[in-house]
C-alpha cells in the first residue's frame, strides 16, 4: 500500500484522563499526560509525535478538559481542531463529539494521550493495514499481546482471519478476575484492549445511535451547540451533561457487529501505575528507577523520584518513594495500585494536594 492514502488518517487523542495512580506526581491540574515520565517529553507531546507522519496523518484533533487548553496549546502549536468537554462523560461520548467534528467518512485514528509506544514504526504500520478494513466500514481495534493474566485491562478473543494479520473480534471482555485473565494470557487467542480504535466517523456514530442513543442524542446536541475561539470547540455544556458516562467498551464495542483486531507487538504499556512505569525506566546496576535528586544506597528494584527534596533511601527494597513539593508516597512496588486508595481519602478530605 502507497504511504499516501487517498484521505489521511485522522487521529484523535483523547486528553481527557487524569492520572491519579500516579499520585502525587500526577494532579487533577497536571495530569500524567502532560508530565514527562521517561525523558522524551510530555506523554501528549510524544502521542502527537507519533502521528505525525507527512501523508498518512492528518493534523490530530485533540479531546480534552477545559482546564488544561492552555498546557495544551502551548505543548501542541500545530495540531488542529481543540474539542474542550465541559465535564467527564467517559470515552464513548468523548469520541462522538470528534467523530461530530469530522466528516463522516474521515477515518479517525482513537488513541490514549498517555500510553507509551516503544515501535513507532510498527505502530504506523499497523495503522497502514488496518486502514483497508475501517474503510470498508469494520471497527479495529488494535489487540496488545497479552504478557500475563492482567486483571486491570479488557480482553479482546480473537476470531476468524480477514485477511493481512486483521481478525474478527468474537467478543470484548472488560476487567476479568484473576483465573480467567490467567486462561486468556495463556490460551493465545485473547490480546489486551488497548484502546486504539481506527474506524469511519460515521461507522461510530451510527453504532452509537444504534446501541447507545443517549450518548449519540447528547452529543449531537452539544455539537449543535457548540461555540468556536479560534481553534477552540466548546460544545454546549447542558447538553453534553445530559449524555450517559460510558467507556467506548460498554456503550459500543461489546454490541457492535463489524468489530475487527489487529494482534501487534509494539511495546505498548499504558502506565497505569508505579509499578507499570518501574517496567519500561530505564534502572541504575541495582534494579532502581530513579529521577531527581536521589541518594540511593543499598536500595534494590525501587522506584524513587523526587521533584525539589533530597531522597535519601538507605537499604530499603521493591518500594515506590515520590517526593513532590507538598507530598511523600511509600508504597510496596507490588501494591502500587492501592494509591487510588490515597487519592480517593483526599478528596473524601477535600486534600489541596488533590490537585
Amino acid at each position: 500500500m502507497s504511504d499516501a492514502p487517498a484521505r489521511p488518517i485522522v487521529p484523535v487523542i483523547l486528553s481527557g484522563g487524569s492520572g491519579s495512580r500516579l499520585w502525587p506526581l500526577s494532579r487533577r491540574d497536571r495530569p500524567k499526560q502532560m508530565l514527562d515520565l521517561l525523558g522524551g517529553g510530555s506523554m501528549l507531546g510524544v502521542t502527537a509525535a507519533r502521528v505525525t507522519d507527512g501523508p498518512l496523518f492528518a493534523a490530530p484533533m485533540l479531546v480534552a478538559g477545559a482546564g488544561h487548553a492552555e498546557a495544551i496549546e502551548a505543548a501542541l502549536p500545530l495540531a488542529g481542531s481543540l474539542i474542550l468537554e465541559p465535564e467527564a462523560r467517559n470515552t464513548a461520548p468523548a469520541i462522538a463529539l470528534a467523530a461530530l467534528a469530522a466528516d463522516a467518512d474521515d477515518i479517525l485514528l482513537v488513541l490514549p494521550s498517555d500510553h507509551m509506544i516503544g515501535d513507532a514504526a510498527g505502530f504506523r504500520d499497523a495503522a497502514r493495514r488496518a486502514l483497508p478494513f475501517a474503510e470498508e466500514g469494520w471497527i479495529v481495534t488494535f489487540g496488545m499481546k497479552a504478557e500475563r493474566g492482567e486483571t486491570g485491562y479488557g480482553y479482546i478473543e480473537r476470531g476468524p482471519a480477514l485477511g493481512d494479520g486483521v481478525h474478527q473480534a468474537v467478543r470484548f471482555v472488560e476487567k476479568p478476575d484473576a483465573a480467567t485473565a490467567g486462561r486468556y494470557a495463556a490460551g493465545g487467542r485473547h490480546d489486551w484492549n488497548g484502546g486504539i480504535f481506527l474506524m469511519r466517523a460515521g461507522t461510530y456514530l451510527d453504532q452509537l445511535a444504534a446501541h447507545a442513543p443517549a450518548i449519540a442524542k447528547a452529543a449531537k446536541a452539544a455539537m449543535k451547540g457548540a461555540t468556536r475561539k479560534g481553534r477552540r470547540v466548546l460544545p454546549d455544556a447542558a447538553a453534553f451533561a445530559s449524555s450517559p458516562a460510558q467507556s467506548i467498551d460498554y456503550a459500543v464495542m461489546e454490541k457492535a457487529d463489524k468489530l475487527a483486531v489487529l494482534p501487534v507487538s509494539i511495546g505498548w504499556s499504558d502506565i497505569g501505575s508505579w509499578d507499570a512505569l518501574y517496567d519500561v525506566s530505564p534502572r541504575d546496576e541495582a534494579g532502581n528507577a530513579i529521577a531527581g535528586d536521589v541518594l540511593a544506597l543499598g536500595a534494590r528494584d525501587c522506584v524513587i523520584r523526587s521533584e525539589g527534596p533530597l531522597v535519601a533511601a538507605i537499604g530499603i527494597e521493591d518500594l515506590v518513594v515520590i517526593a513532590t513539593a507538598d507530598a511523600v508516597l511509600i508504597v510496596p512496588k507490588a501494591q502500587s495500585q492501592r494509591v487510588r486508595e490515597a487519592v480517593e481519602a483526599l478528596k473524601e478530605q477535600g486534600r489541596g494536594e488533590l490537585l
